[in-house]
């Protein structure tokens, strides 16, 4: 039980206008989970709790009720819509049985009007209360966004193996039916290991962009043409799945580039796959070629509803998506440093068609 007069608050009052307080000074107690004052009232008075415990509470997001902080003995609560003449924007409940002192606004402005000091100690008491909520408040923002972005991930990552995954499991099937013959085996044992490769290229790939290591990109002189119409073949089934064709305007060009075939697939694989998933009542790919002596440029252009103005300017950048409940917002920024690895660049556009349009280049080495 703490005493009014051994309030922080009040402990340097003079004697008459301490004896004038606990003149206009009243009790009140309450029943434990007893409503004490709610959001939207008049702020009337100020409470300080004798005895008990008060919680603090308001709505928030889809009109959840949310704790925001609890009362103690000797604190006080209320304050702010005395101080600033508005109504609570938070509801007060007793968690226990509890006792309060309540002074009204009105005995409350005499007060501070005949003791100036009175007014600084009450100033220095909120600014430390506001200084705890905020800290709370952003501990729990952190926190919620933490656990937001690792749902997130989740889901992308889920949507992301889903079509090796696929693909494993069918070619699992093909391979155990009595009728495969031993060929047909061979070739379901290649896809699944390409595809197990491919999660592995995934995972590294997603640890490595957000732990921040440094990967070693392995590069070979490898034909061009012979790389992207291999890759080209290997995601063709993917795509006819969801009612997507994959066409070349015109062929690849056959000449050797230094690339990490690895890495570079991961690139063809996110930019169809969001063609795939942006087209979702089925399209086309269309694949376009471009060389220079200095380099090669690869078109990836879709059939879909483009790129949304909202997100053209930063589609690139970590964590940016829109539009895709499963995105995390890391793929295209993924694609972005696999390129730049390569020394390419890679930007991205609406089409005169009307769908997305990504480029992006590929050094030729000289001599």
């Amino acid at each position: 039980m703490v005493l009014l007069e051994s309030n922080k608050l009040f402990c340097e009052l003079e004697p008459a206008d301490l004896e004038r307080l606990r003149g206009v000074t009243r009790e009140l107690t309450f029943a434990a989970n007893q409503v004490i004052f709610k959001e939207g009232d008049a702020g009337n008075g100020v409470f300080f709790v004798k005895e008990g415990l008060v919680q603090i509470q308001a709505v928030v997001g889809h009109g959840e009720l949310k704790a925001l902080s609890r009362i103690p003995p000797g604190e006080l609560f209320g304050e702010m819509a005395v101080l600033d003449n508005q109504p609570r924007s938070a509801s007060a409940m007793a968690e226990e049985p509890t006792t309060v002192y309540f002074i009204s606004r009105t005995e409350l402005d005499e007060l501070l009007d005949r003791t100036p000091r009175l007014a600084a100690v009450l100033v220095r008491e909120v600014s430390r209360r506001l200084r705890q909520f905020t800290r709370q408040y952003v501990r729990e923002v952190l926190e919620a966004e933490r656990l937001a972005l690792v749902g997130r991930f989740a889901s992308s990552i889920v949507h992301d193996l889903k079509n090796p995954l696929n693909i494993i499991g069918i070619s699992a099937d093909m391979a155990a039916m009595p009728t495969a013959t031993p060929e047909s085996r061979q070739v379901s044992t290649v896809r699944i290991r390409k595809q197990v490769e491919r999660i592995s290229n995934m995972v590294n790939e997603l640890l490595e962009f957000t732990q921040g290591t440094h990967t070693n990109v392995v590069m070979a002189l490898i034909d061009y043409k012979t790389f992207v119409e291999q890759l080209i073949g290997e995601i063709r089934p993917e795509a006819a799945l969801k009612s997507v064709a994959i066409q070349y305007l015109n062929p690849p060009p056959s000449v050797p580039l230094r690339i990490d075939p690895q890495r570079l697939s991961r690139v063809f694989h996110n930019l169809i796959g969001n063609a795939v998933d942006a087209m979702t009542t089925g399209g086309t790919v269309k694949l376009s070629f471009s060389q220079n002596d200095k380099e090669v440029i690869t078109g990836l252009e879709d059939t879909g509803k483009g790129i949304a103005p909202e997100i053209l300017d930063r589609l690139f950048q970590p964590f940016a998506t829109h539009g895709k409940p499963n995105g995390t917002g890391l793929g295209l920024s993924i694609c972005k440093k696999i390129v730049q690895d390569h020394h390419g660049k890679i930007q991205a556009r609406n089409a005169a068609g009307g769908g997305a349009l990504f480029e992006f280049s590929l050094p030729v080495p000289a001599g």
